[in-house]
């Protein structure tokens, strides 16, 4: 049986006819930067979410340096984060000159651990950007909480976990600034990269669309010194219409997500859980194992791809190492990232694949 770790090929074929019509209209148009399809994204991403204003750009990365962008975050500034998550999340604090604050995860969720936050807060502190690490919201009540104590702004970095609920909301319209990525693997997943950025302040919004353009707020007339961040038209056009058929994927997800989880009850691996009150968009399924590595080798050898979000937390990266940490300072990331591989997972993946990687896993 041959398995797809993610199967885009088979999301195509559903939706091919409403994505090739509208990316044509795109090519007969020649308006491949802006336009109507990114105006008409962009206010059904709002919907969405419920926020006021969803900002599409160039890339999920490119969503979390504007955001940094936009609260003025730079040279000698802190910002609040994990180390258990992709390099994207702390790299752009780093291009901006300002440093990572690392904080440990919750070794149920993933996610960063809200009761280790206040202690690594300073005078320096500029921000908190959280993770919503595999699908799944950090818990966004108690950090804005945290947040609020010190009259600090919130990033949510939601570049995973773009249609889950946190209590009721949506994810990307939990915060100051929500983030998300476009990235073709994500759940919702363009045809190259893309991102987009959610807010219900005004001034924050008008702000970012400045400088994902150069920082113009006329043509030519520069007030600040931006980037090209833009999300172009086709990019726009495809996810537009997968955005009409997100929440069927979205159920799908839930139920493989689910499914998965019962039946690997009591196998060697460790499933993910579900805090009460959110959902899971399964961005991966990832499982923990003692043995990863023979593990991925017993599945290798009957066709089951896999891979690690992520092998080594960001405090022990060698671009981080000048940050200071050292082996032992997040043992749980420490931990996490030596057990976590993810299996195959998309909206297509059937019941007889699944069976069939579990018996592989049990076997």
């Amino acid at each position: 049986m041959k398995i797809n770790f993610i199967d885009l090929q088979a999301q195509y074929q559903e939706y091919k006819t409403e994505i090739d019509r509208e990316v044509l209209e795109v090519f007969a148009s020649a308006q491949f930067i802006g336009g109507e399809k990114l105006i008409s994204l962009e206010k059904n991403l709002a919907t969405y979410t419920g926020s006021k204003h969803a900002i599409g750009c160039s890339s999920g990365t490119d969503a979390l340096l504007l955001a940094l962008m936009a609260l003025d975050v730079g040279a000698g500034d802190e910002v609040i984060t994990t180390p258990f998550t992709f390099i994207s999340t702390a790299e752009v604090i780093a291009l901006l000159g300002a440093k990572s604050v690392f904080v440990d995860i919750d070794e149920d969720s993933y996610n960063i651990d809200p009761t280790k936050i206040e202690s690594r807060i300073t005078d320096r502190t500029k921000a908190i950007m959280p993770v919503s690490l595999y699908g799944q919201c950090a818990d966004m009540d108690a950090i804005n909480e945290i947040a609020a104590k010190h009259n600090l702004p919130v990033i949510e970095d939601a570049c995973q976990s773009f249609g889950a609920l946190y209590r009721g909301k949506k994810s990307c319209n939990l915060s100051t600034i929500g983030c998300t990525s476009f990235f073709p693997s994500k759940p919702l997943g363009a045809y190259g990269d893309g991102g987009a950025l959610f807010t219900n302040d005004d001034e924050l919004a008008a702000k970012i669309r400045m400088l994902l353009n150069h920082g113009q707020n006329e043509r030519y007339k520069h007030k600040l010194i931006g980037i090209n961040g833009r999300l172009d038209a086709v990019q726009a056009a495809i996810l537009g219409v997968k955005l009409k058929h997100f929440d069927k994927e979205v159920k799908l997800r839930d139920e493989i997500g689910s499914r998965y989880s019962d039946i690997l009850e009591n196998t060697a691996v460790i499933t993910p859980k579900i805090a009460q009150g959110s959902t899971s968009v399964y961005a991966q399924y990832s499982v923990r194992v003692q043995d990863r590595e023979a593990m991925i080798a017993k599945l290798a050898e009957q066709g089951i791809p896999t891979a690690v979000h992520y092998p080594v937390p960001l405090h022990l990266q060698e671009a981080f190492l000048y940050l200071g940490y050292s082996e032992g300072d997040f043992p749980i990331s420490e931990l996490v990232s030596k057990q976590i591989m993810s299996l195959p997972m998309s909206a297509y993946l059937s019941e007889a694949e699944q069976d069939f990687i579990v018996r592989a896993i049990k076997g």
